[in-house]
This record gives C-alpha cells, sequence and structure tokens, in this order.
C-alpha cells in the first residue's frame, strides 16, 4: 500500500501517535506525516504511506486554521495545556481587535513559542524548556495570506474564532501570544484545527474508524503533487532518467513531476540548465 492518508487528527493526540497507529492499523513500516501538529490541536494531518513517505518533502506548503483566542490570559505554552502565568479582566472591543489583527496579514516576523520543536543548537525548545530552561528562538518570517473573525464573544475574558491562512512554519500560538501583546491584554490560543494542509481539505478527512473498517483509499502519490509541473518522457528517455541520468529538456524549469508515456508516475526532478535531473526516483524501469 502506497499514497497519503487525509488523516483528521483526534484532540490530546501527538503527530507521532498517529503514525503510530496508522502503522499497527495498516501493517505497514514505512509511515510518515507531513506538518506535526501540537496534541491539543484537532484536524487535517496528511500520512504517506509505503514510498510516499518520499515524497513528503514536495507536498505544498501551505495551511489553514480555525482557531480560538482568549484575551486576558498568558501561558507558559502560549496555549491553555500550559500554566497560566498571568491573567487579568480585559475590556477590549471587536472594533480594537478588527485594528489590532491588520498587522498580522502579509510576510511578518514571528518568534516561535518557547514549548515548541524548534531547534536551538541542535536541541528542542519543548525539550528544554521543560528543563527550566526557557530560551527564545530567533524570529523568523512567515506569511499570513488571509486572517478573518468568525466570531466574537465579549465578557471579562473575551474570545475571538478566526480562520487562518498562511505558509507554511506559521505557529497560530503565537499569533495568539502576540495579539495579546498589542492589546496589552495578554493572549492566549484556547482552541485550534487545521483545516487544510498540503493540498488536503477537513470535509474530505478520515478517521482512525474509517481506517478500522476499512472503507478508504490512498490518494495516489502523485494526486497530491498537482501543484508541481508535469514532464511526460518516451519510453527510452523514461529509462535513462529512471537509470540516474540527465535528460535534455528545455520546456520548463524548476521542480516537476516525471511520467513515462504510458502514464506511469517515474519520480521527481529537477529542471535546470536546459537538462532533467533526476531528483528523487518513485518508480524504477528494469
Amino acid at each position: 500500500m502506497q499514497g497519503f492518508l487525509n488523516l483528521n487528527k483526534p484532540f490530546d493526540w501527538t503527530s507521532h501517535d498517529c503514525v503510530a497507529k496508522t502503522r499497527k492499523l495498516l501493517r505497514l513500516k514505512r509511515v510518515g506525516h507531513a506538518g506535526t501538529l501540537d496534541p491539543a490541536a484537532t484536524g487535517v494531518l496528511p500520512i504517506a504511506l509505503g514510498k510516499a513517505t518520499r515524497l513528503l518533502q514536495y507536498l505544498p506548503g501551505n495551511k489553514a486554521y480555525k482557531a480560538t483566542i482568549r484575551l486576558g490570559v498568558q501561558t507558559t505554552t502560549d496555549d491553555l495545556q500550559g500554566e497560566i502565568i498571568a491573567s487579568q479582566i480585559c475590556a477590549v472591543s471587536l472594533a480594537d481587535v478588527e485594528t489590532a489583527l491588520k498587522q498580522f496579514q502579509g510576510k511578518i516576523q514571528q518568534i516561535p513559542p518557547s514549548y515548541s520543536a524548534i531547534q536551538v543548537e541542535g536541541k528542542r525548545l519543548y525539550d528544554l524548556a521543560r528543563k527550566g530552561e526557557v530560551i527564545e528562538a530567533p524570529a523568523r518570517t512567515v506569511e499570513i495570506f488571509q486572517i478573518e473573525i468568525l466570531d466574537w464573544r465579549s465578557g471579562d475574558f473575551p474570545e475571538l474564532d478566526v480562520a487562518i491562512a498562511c505558509g507554511s512554519g506559521t505557529y497560530i500560538r503565537a499569533i495568539a501570544r502576540d495579539l495579546g501583546i498589542i492589546l496589552q491584554t495578554g493572549g492566549t490560543l484556547a482552541a485550534l484545527t487545521r483545516t487544510e494542509s498540503s493540498g488536503f481539505h477537513l470535509a474530505d478527512s478520515l478517521t482512525f474508524s474509517d481506517l478500522e473498517a476499512g472503507t478508504f483509499q490512498p490518494t495516489p502519490p502523485d494526486a497530491a503533487l498537482q501543484h508541481l509541473p508535469s514532464i511526460t518522457l518516451p519510453a527510452t528517455s523514461a529509462q535513462k532518467w529512471c537509470q540516474g541520468q540527465r535528460i535534455p529538456f528545455m520546456d520548463i524549469t524548476g521542480t516537476a513531476r516525471v511520467y513515462h508515456e504510458d502514464k506511469r508516475f517515474l519520480g521527481i526532478a529537477q529542471a535546470e540548465a536546459d537538462m532533467l535531473i533526476p531528483t528523487m526516483v518513485f518508480e524504477p524501469i528494469s
């Protein structure tokens, strides 16, 4: 079995837990995932099966989320799973929030949460934080394509639901934290669901019950790579390419899917300097 699964990750499961469960249910050794989700988050977790694990790096990076942000609260982890370190009744309005959110559009500088999988000097931040060594990761550039308020609930500790479309590497917990900083109220992430990742959508996702029942078909490996241009090679050139040879090709540049003339998906190539260079041969030709 090979291809991709669009898994709806349950609450309180790590992404690694989901891989282990999938491996056990499907009796497969080679299983991987794209785009780690925190245990408290739910939603789309792309799972790769068999040789498709070699294609994870080529999946599109854009993601979308539905998040609930609570104002007036700060925690150690920037979500409700952490220890509350500050709390205050706040009197902010929806208009205040709408104005503040404008600062989260486009390319922004973001500092990842202290409890995250980011590595600093070879050590993951969450491992350091658990030992009491809180180290601030360097700021990095992330991109927010759209952030839209879905609902607003006023009160002593107001909450807002937002839909966020963003690029790879964006921490929604950091957005909640930084919104609280801008509003001078404190803020933390109260709930998070990923609605889209790597071209997979929540509405089409599978549960572990679906996997247990066997009522699913993996997405074909190349079907998840439709954002990449495709190249079809005649039989002779296809065989040479699969053997690691560079093939003269002038019609395209960059990363591309490669197909045999009989429509078989062969792998991934890098097209540059009028040559088609094998990057990952998925289906060798004997």
